[in-house]
């Protein structure tokens, strides 16, 4: 008999590169704070540009998001379910952010960043961190995202509430290369069109009994139609450092 986890890995093939940024497809809306280390992030660009992104809290200090998220102005709402209910989450400012010194927005490798909080977050039933899994695994399930993204490929604006969806991971041929877990399917992060303005930064969760964080919401590859997250495991001396000295 196979081990369970193999049953999530089939083989694709490899095709070019038409990468966007990744926005949850195909999933339902999850139940109210089941998910509570789940963050929005309102960023702000240098040129003015507004937008969305999710993440995830770590630690009291720390959220873990995407690198191609990177701006000059950010608030982090935590303890939220509904969008348009905003005034009842912790609302939170980022003192520092730490993009991965060898992020390529070309291809969207290296895709993580970690935010410090101004304020320590505020633990409660609805926000609490997440645990990552440091070790390397291949095939883990079953894996989960989740955030306030678009709901239909192409579509435009987000969801008004926290949406989860499962996703089946695969072995492209590229998922190596580019550091990264990859899903393939009806369900996952759908293209964003409009750059920050999806889950892009929120976590590939898998296990049982709530999960550990495997990956971060990357890309999308229209061709192969291959959704990418950045491989937390392939990090872990970055991460260690970081949230040792801030």
């Amino acid at each position: 008999t196979l081990p369970s986890h193999i049953l999530c890995i089939e083989a694709l093939p490899s095709l070019p590169d038409a990468a966007e940024t990744g926005g949850v497809v195909g999933g339902h809306e999850a139940a109210a704070h089941s998910r509570p280390y789940m963050a929005l992030l309102a960023v702000t660009k240098a040129d003015g540009a507004t937008g969305y992104c999710g993440g995830f809290l770590l630690t009291r200090e720390f959220v873990m998001t995407a690198a191609h998220c990177q701006a000059s102005n950010y608030t982090v709402y935590l303890g939220l379910h509904s969008y348009r209910r905003k005034a009842t989450a912790q609302k939170l400012s980022v003192t520092k952010s730490h993009p991965h010194q060898d992020y390529d927005d070309s291809d969207f490798s290296n895709d993580i960043m970690l935010l410090k909080l101004s304020t320590e977050a505020e633990i409660t039933t609805s926000v609490k961190p997440i645990a990552l899994e440091t070790a390397d695994v291949a095939g883990p399930c079953p894996c989960a995202v989740s955030g306030w993204g678009q709901t239909q490929m192409g579509g435009r604006g987000m969801s008004l509430v926290l949406m989860e969806g499962i996703v089946k991971l695969t072995d492209a041929e590229d998922c190596a290369e580019l550091k990264s877990y990859c899903s393939k399917g009806a369900t996952g992060p759908g293209e964003v069109r409009i750059s920050l303005q999806g889950d892009s930064g929120g976590p590939l969760v898998c296990g049982d009994g709530g999960g550990k964080a495997y990956g971060v919401i990357s890309s999308y590859n229209k061709l192969s139609q291959t959704y990418y997250y950045t491989k937390i495991s392939n990090y872990v001396e970055w991460l260690d450092s970081i949230l040792k000295n801030g």
